[in-house]
């Protein structure tokens, strides 16, 4: 057989090879990314739902409740993009649609449930936490476009407002909390802390207990203020019953 036909077949057979296995590596690297994807818009899904899942235990509003259905729906779509063979994606895509349809037409005014005291520090940081969260990923929402501005501004006041009230809630169970255990410095600085925090805030809530916080720290100022006057009279007193009780002792041994 002739050399230079020999050559020219085992240089054809190894850019076969190395054609295939370019194209392997370039349907294992898509599939890789496919992955990766899928994974990132399973991880959405699920935290989208964790918040979803809270809407009985903090005020969530309409707004609030489409934004985050709609967040999954995006992402099923994004899934679907990647996987559109998938039946059961197009169907969870169809009752998703439904169920942002129902929220719209059907759901009634106010908010989800009503606001719920934190009942510990641990369970107010619980709390804070998830509105934390709630803001971030509307402001996400509304940075990709899906949110939009006016329900945006006022769903991220309305979360600002629950923080707020969070706190200041948290901050009065614990003055309270210290004044039964006899601690009046420690309910002080607490409230002093919560009027602070209040100074730059001008909304109904914030105004109220304003008032609120302000009335107990005077009241507890009041209190600290004719202890400290009692205090200083019995020192007096005191202090003439020693003088009597030296100048009186004094004469007994004449």
């Amino acid at each position: 057989m002739n050399i230079g036909l020999i050559i020219a077949l085992v240089a054809i057979l190894l850019v076969l090879v190395l054609g295939y296995n370019i194209m392997l590596q370039y349907k294992v690297k898509v599939e890789t990314v496919r992955k990766q994807e899928s994974a990132r818009h399973v991880a959405i899904i699920d935290a989208t739902e964790e918040l979803i899942g809270n809407a009985h235990h903090m005020p969530y509003s309409k707004d609030l409740l489409v934004c985050l259905n709609g967040r999954i729906l995006d992402a099923l779509e994004s899934m679907y993009e990647l996987d559109p063979k998938n039946k059961q994606l197009a169907q969870r895509i169809e009752n998703m649609k439904q169920q942002i349809t129902q929220l719209k037409d059907n759901y009634q005014g106010g908010e989800s449930t009503t606001f719920k005291v934190p009942s510990s520090d641990k369970q107010a940081i619980v709390m804070l936490k998830l509105v934390k969260r709630l803001r971030d990923t509307i402001r996400s929402e509304h940075n990709k476009g899906r949110f939009e501005t006016q329900a945006f501004v006022a769903e991220n006041a309305r979360l600002e407002t629950i923080q707020v009230r969070i706190n200041i809630e948290n901050v009065i169970k614990r003055a309270n909390d210290a004044i039964v255990r006899g601690q009046p410095g420690t309910a002080v600085q607490l409230l002093r802390k919560g009027i602070d925090a209040l100074t730059t805030k001008n909304d109904a809530y914030s105004n109220q207990a304003r008032e609120k916080l302000q009335s107990m720290f005077d009241d507890l100022e009041q209190k600290r203020q004719s202890k400290s006057a009692e205090d200083l009279q019995q020192m007096e007193e005191k202090e003439r019953d020693d003088d009597m009780e030296a100048l009186f002792g004094q004469k007994k041994k004449w």
